[in-house]
C-alpha cells in the first residue's frame, strides 16, 4: 500500500444507490473491499451513499443519534476490517428538529474510530420544470468547517452542494486534498460538475477527490455520476461517467510542492 509522507493512495466509490439500506451496504461493502484491495489508505463513499429514497422525507426515518446506529457501526467495522481511512459520505443524523437531519460525512480511522465529522453548510435548492429539489425542507444547515489530518496529509471535508461555494475551500486552506462526496443531478452535473471541481483543485493547489452517485435510481431520479480524481494544476487523473465502480489515484507530495512553487498564488492573496 502507498503511504508516505511522499504520496498517498485515495479511492473515490461510486454508486446507484436504492431506497433500502440493504442493497447499499452491500454494494458500498463490495466496493469498499475492491478499493482497499488496490491499495487505496483513503476510501471516500458518495453522498446518500446509504439511502436515495423515493421521498426526502425517507432519510429522516433512518436517522440516527450521533455516534450509535447500524449505519455508523457499519462505517467503523468497513474502517477497521480493510485498515483504511474511511471517509462515510454522508449519513442522516439526528438534530433538535425531530422534522430534519443533518446531513453529515464522517471520517473513521483504520482501527475504526471516528476522527471526524463534518455536517453539510450549504443546502441545496433548484426548479426547472418539474424538477424540484430543496434540501432546506429535511435537512438543517451547520456553519463549521472541518478539516482530518492523515497522518501528515491534510484533508478538508465538503459536500455536493458546498462545491459552488469557494468561500468554504478558503476556510479550508491550506489543505493536500478536498473530498467532495456529491449526488449531482444529472441536470446541473452534466452543466458544471467538472468545471467546479477543477476551478476548486487550482484554486486551492490541492488534489479533489470527488466520489458520486452515478446514474439512473430505482426512485427515477438520473444522477450526473464523472466520480473523479483532479491534481493541483487542474488535470483530470482519473474519471468514472457511470455505474459502479471506483475511481483511484495517488496524491503526491512533490506536485503539490511544484505547483505552489512555480505559480505561489496562495501566497500572494490578500483577503
Amino acid at each position: 500500500m502507498t503511504d508516505t509522507s511522499a504520496q498517498l493512495r485515495v479511492a473515490a466509490v461510486q454508486m446507484i444507490s436504492a431506497p433500502q439500506t440493504a442493497p447499499n451496504l452491500e454494494a458500498a461493502a463490495r466496493l469498499i473491499a475492491r478499493a482497499a484491495a488496490d491499495g487505496a489508505r483513503v476510501v471516500v463513499l458518495p453522498e446518500y451513499f446509504c439511502l436515495l429514497g423515493e421521498r426526502d422525507t425517507d432519510k429522516v426515518a433512518i436517522r440516527e443519534p450521533d455516534g450509535q446506529g447500524p449505519l455508523q457501526d457499519f462505517l467503523s467495522a468497513q474502517a477497521r476490517e480493510h485498515g483504511i481511512w474511511l471517509v462515510g459520505g454522508t449519513v442522516p443524523l439526528a438534530c433538535a428538529r425531530p422534522s430534519r437531519v443533518r446531513n453529515a460525512c464522517l471520517v473513521y480511522g483504520p482501527d475504526g474510530t471516528r476522527r471526524a465529522r463534518y455536517d453539510k453548510i450549504h443546502l441545496f435548492g433548484f426548479q426547472r420544470g418539474n424538477e424540484k429539489f430543496d434540501e432546506a425542507a429535511t435537512i438543517e444547515a451547520a456553519r463549521t468547517p472541518v478539516v482530518v489530518d492523515v497522518g501528515q496529509w491534510r484533508i478538508g471535508l465538503s459536500i455536493c452542494y458546498d462545491l459552488r461555494f469557494p468561500e468554504l475551500y478558503r476556510a479550508l486552506s491550506p489543505v493536500d486534498l478536498i473530498v467532495v462526496p456529491s449526488a449531482f443531478t444529472y441536470t446541473t452535473g452534466s452543466a458544471h460538475w467538472e468545471t467546479l471541481l477543477r476551478a476548486r483543485a487550482i484554486e486551492n493547489q490541492c488534489y479533489v477527490l470527488a466520489p458520486a452517485q452515478g446514474g439512473r435510481h430505482p426512485n427515477g431520479r438520473r444522477t450526473w455520476g464523472h466520480s473523479m480524481l483532479i491534481d493541483p494544476w487542474g488535470e483530470v487523473l482519473e474519471v468514472l461517467a457511470e455505474g459502479e465502480g471506483v475511481v483511484a489515484g495517488n496524491i503526491d507530495r512533490a506536485r503539490i510542492d511544484e505547483v505552489r512553487k512555480s505559480l505561489p498564488a496562495l501566497g500572494h492573496r490578500v483577503m
